[in-house]
């Protein structure tokens, strides 16, 4: 499908897709683990890593940077619904996720409460840096089944999940390695971790060392005494 001629009338975000919706349909774009989007103009000689651009007529052009190519752009017809966002669980700063709806979910299910929060069937776009540090700030060990979790610790994480995700948004994200921003800024929420990538290191709260262990090829991190 050409989307030459099209007008782009509007993006939006669902979970880690990003929608750019134009007049017969929507382009999904995924940016992977490092990609990001640039707005240059059409005289900008194209980078290493760049690998598409969409040009408009006032000759700006919006450019996919992608050193990983873990990136992918789909595209999904007018009327339909790509299989990629189809079953998405609510966003997580939405009013669709809340304790009833993860104590619910957690009951009818028999696995750890990080693998849990970090399924995108039940709720969307909850990574992995963010899990560790939300269930940091509830105070839960990430390897519980999350069928133990009660109706208190249900709240106490949705709370922190939101707050988690709202502190790293302010902040611009967490830039580990080399992503950058639309307009080449980098993410600073990294300085306001608490665990993620602090093992060995004190607790900011009781200063036991951070202990970390490898969880489906993750890093599962967290302090064994804040976390029960």
């Amino acid at each position: 499908m050409s989307v030459a001629g099209q007008r782009l009338n509007a993006v939006s975000r669902r979970a880690k897709y990003l929608l750019l919706e134009l007049e017969r349909g929507t382009l999904i774009l995924h940016l992977g683990m490092s990609g990001r989007l640039c707005l240059v103009s059409e005289n900008t000689p194209p980078q290493r890593h760049d690998h598409v651009d969409f040009v408009f007529e006032d000759h700006s052009v919006l450019r996919l940077n992608d050193p990983r190519r873990f990136g992918s752009i789909h595209w999904q017809p007018m009327g339909s619904v790509n299989r990629l966002i189809a079953n998405l669980g609510p966003e997580p700063l939405s009013s669709d996720f809340n304790a009833d709806y993860l104590i619910t979910t957690a009951n009818k299910r028999k696995t750890a409460i990080k693998n849990l929060i970090m399924d995108s069937h039940v709720v969307a776009g909850v990574g992995n840096i963010y899990a560790n540090e939300a269930l940091f700030r509830s105070g839960i060990r990430p390897r519980r089944g999350c069928g133990r979790i009660t109706r208190a610790e249900a709240d106490a994480l949705v709370s922190a999940i939101k707050e988690t995700l709202a502190d790293a948004l302010k902040a611009g994200g967490t830039t580990l390695r080399d992503f950058q921003s639309v307009d080449g800024t980098r993410g600073y929420f990294r300085v306001s971790l608490q665990v993620y990538g602090r093992e060995g290191l004190p607790c900011t709260k009781c200063k036991t060392p951070i202990k970390r262990v490898s969880s489906d090829s993750r890093q599962t991190v967290y302090c064994p005494k804040c976390q029960r």
